[in-house]
């Protein structure tokens, strides 16, 4: 009896040992929304371990008409290589991809 449980503790020891490891360097997403309104638009945004996020809504403008357009709004924040925190606020429309932040240049 004290053999088999002794197999049965080694076994175990075996099996956790054998699983993945969670390497500290993987980003995992620790925030996620998604919201699809349909026609009317959508707003999604996420949030990962290293900082990096991203929000975003989409609506739809002027519906119905020769006027119609797709309107994009967001931003999103990295951190670069050289180690600092990057933001970029962004609105899409009619007139194309509009992004601003304190790093690109106007």
């Amino acid at each position: 009896m004290k053999l088999c449980a002794v197999l049965l503790l080694l076994a175990a020891v075996a099996l956790v040992s054998a699983r993945p490891q969670q390497n500290p360097n993987d980003v995992v997403i620790t925030s996620y929304t998604n919201e699809n309104i349909g026609v009317d638009g959508y707003n999604f945004g996420y949030q990962l371990s290293d900082g990096t996020s991203r929000q975003e809504t989409g609506e739809l403008k002027n519906a119905g008409t020769e006027n119609e357009a797709i309107v994009v709004r967001g931003s999103f924040t990295y951190k670069g290589a050289d180690g600092q925190e990057y933001t970029v606020n962004f609105v899409a429309d009619e007139n194309g991809y509009q992004p601003e932040g304190a790093h690109i240049p106007k």
